[in-house]
């Protein structure tokens, strides 16, 4: 019997795990901007992550301290600039209930249409972003058609196509234009008829349901723990929705319409469906807001203010169901021309501290995946 030899090749760190560190980002194709994320990896595993933040902050709470209350509307549209209308609307209702004033009712309607046209056009781009960065590269361009279609009817009624500046304190910057309710429901209708593009499109593609279904699952209890809201919340079924549990604006008078759309899952494929699930309710509720003006009479659209507009002192705290998630103003006011304080808690700073709690334990091919549908714009995140 012939004797075996038995060679040993190499041995020492090579034969123990050894983490590594990756960073990702500040600018990185699948970090939506500047965020910068900073992960442990155990081989293609991730062990630790850590988002670090800050390089789009601009002291936008700062400067709301030196700009009265007409000039802090053209800040605070900015910081997630896919929302503008709404982050405008945040902060003129903490000013209106400072001062203990009624809107008109056309105003109140008027608004809640364009909220949620606003949310129509934040859930589109990420409704097409998000396969994009999965490898499908078709959903975009139907995204931006319907975007398109909508941001017609914004730009005419406000001038802007992205940073609005149509709310006041008080209202709206002026009546709707003629006919404008007419060409918006058509809008509204083209839109609605196409939305079938996501629906077979993206969620009936095999690929991207095996991308996202049972990867990157948040657990209730991280939602609470996190502060995190909106669809992502949503999707982990937490059920709740300012507009319905406590209205603002005409929402009220729209719980026959409203749908809040939930899932239990948590995953990546949940919340694409919640976010896809709210645009077919958003464009519902744009119709019966359109209704509902039609049946209101001629009247004002604001309430005329004084040349400098000071708020009593005091403060005050308003929050509002933002197309991602809760946004909420805390104004603080010692009767000046300026706020005293105006903090912002914006929904994306709290929603992607959850990713310290979804990235680990996953595999980095995932991390993409588990980033995109995360739903956050940096700038929301820095304000």
């Amino acid at each position: 019997m012939t004797p075996t030899t038995e060679t040993t090749v190499g041995i020492g760190g090579a034969a123990e795990s050894t983490d590594m560190v990756l960073n990702i980002g500040p600018q990185h194709p699948s970090t939506h901007g500047v965020l910068r994320l900073r992960l442990v990896l155990d081989g293609e595993r991730i062990v630790r992550a850590e988002p670090v933040i800050g390089y789009m902050h601009r002291g936008a709470e700062k400067l709301f301290e030196a700009r009265d209350y007409r000039q802090i509307i053209v800040l605070a549209n900015r910081h997630d600039w896919l929302s503008a209308f709404s982050n405008e609307l945040g902060v003129v209702l903490a000013v209106e209930r400072m001062l203990g004033m009624e809107v008109p009712e056309r105003a109140v309607w008027t608004r809640t249409l364009l909220a949620e046209l606003n949310r129509v056009l934040n859930h589109l781009m990420f409704l097409g972003s998000y396969p994009l960065e999965l490898g499908g590269i078709t959903p975009v361009f139907y995204a931006f058609r319907e975007r398109e279609v909508l941001q017609n009817v914004m730009e005419e009624v406000s001038g802007g196509r992205m940073h609005y500046m149509f709310n006041r304190v008080g209202g709206l910057k002026e009546d709707l234009p003629a006919g404008w309710t007419a060409r918006a429901r058509e809008a509204v209708a083209a839109v609605r008829s196409r939305m079938d593009v996501f629906d077979d499109l993206v969620l009936g593609n095999e690929i991207f349901r095996g991308r996202t279904r049972g990867v990157g699952a948040l657990a209730p209890e991280a939602v609470h723990a996190y502060g995190v809201s909106g669809p992502i919340a949503r999707a982990s079924g937490v059920d709740f929705d300012l507009r319905r549990d406590e209205p603002y604006l005409a929402y009220g008078d729209l719980q026959d319409v409203l749908r809040v759309v939930t899932r239990t899952e948590g995953d990546c494929l949940a919340r694409f469906e919640v976010l896809l699930g709210q645009t077919h309710n958003a464009l519902d509720l744009a119709d019966a807001c359109l209704d509902r003006l039609a049946q209101l009479p001629p009247g004002p659209i604001n309430q005329r203010l004084p040349k400098v507009l000071k708020a009593p002192e005091g403060h005050t705290y308003a929050w509002t169901e933002n197309p991602l998630g809760i946004n909420g103003y805390y104004l603080v006011s010692k009767g000046e021309k300026t706020p005293y304080r105006l903090k912002l808690r914006s929904a994306s700073y709290n929603n992607i501290q959850a990713l310290t709690e979804l990235l680990p334990g996953t595999l980095v091919a995932d991390m993409v995946a588990i980033l995109g549908s995360m739903f956050f714009v940096v700038g929301d995140i820095d304000k």
